[in-house]
């Protein structure tokens, strides 16, 4: 079976990724709810050192993200060798960094919530209890590389209600 032929087929693993605020956890969890799929945010791979230098208003940098990335890559290859299948989030701005957790696996796809700095930073704003203050959110729109056709996201708007999100999703991954 080639990879094209692969990659068509339902994902093992579904990677939700995008900038802070764009509703990554809350369209993985219902995802992981109506799939009966299990659930990761990829916050909770983070080391603790990760977390306090974000809370301190410090972004990563790329070898804050190694063990992190490190840490998402081996959930995902631990659920595909056992024929499972899974969902996480993960803010995935850089193809270097999707090329650690999505590269090489045509069963596992990569969900790109797309939105514009405006409507995620009125997001931010409101939201409480998260260790991402809203001023660190042009770092990670300056860090964005989107994914091209070549990385076969799947390309979803923010702006449309959760519901309509996990349905669009869910029909357009044949699940």
């Amino acid at each position: 079976m080639s990879i094209v032929d692969k990659a068509r087929e339902k994902p093992a693993v579904i990677v939700v990724m995008g900038v802070a605020s764009s509703g990554k956890t809350s369209l993985g969890e219902r995802l992981a709810e109506r799939l009966g799929w299990p659930f990761r945010d990829a916050d909770s791979f983070h080391p603790p050192e990760n977390v306090a230098k974000m809370a301190g208003g410090t972004p990563l940098n790329d070898d804050d993200r190694k063990p992190w990335l490190a840490a998402i890559a081996a959930w995902i290859d631990d659920l595909r060798a056992k024929g499972e299948h899974g969902i996480v989030t993960c803010s995935a701005l850089k193809k270097a960094y999707r090329d650690v957790i999505v590269g090489g696996r045509p069963d596992v796809r990569l969900v790109y919530l797309k939105g514009s700095r405006e409507l995620i930073g009125r997001r931010m704003a409101a939201r409480q209890h998260h260790f991402m203050p809203p001023a660190l959110l042009d770092s990670q729109f300056a860090a964005l590389e989107e994914p091209g056709a070549d990385e076969n996201p799947l390309v979803v708007s923010v702006e449309d209600s959760k519901d309509a999100i996990v349905q669009d999703v869910v029909e357009r991954l044949g699940l």
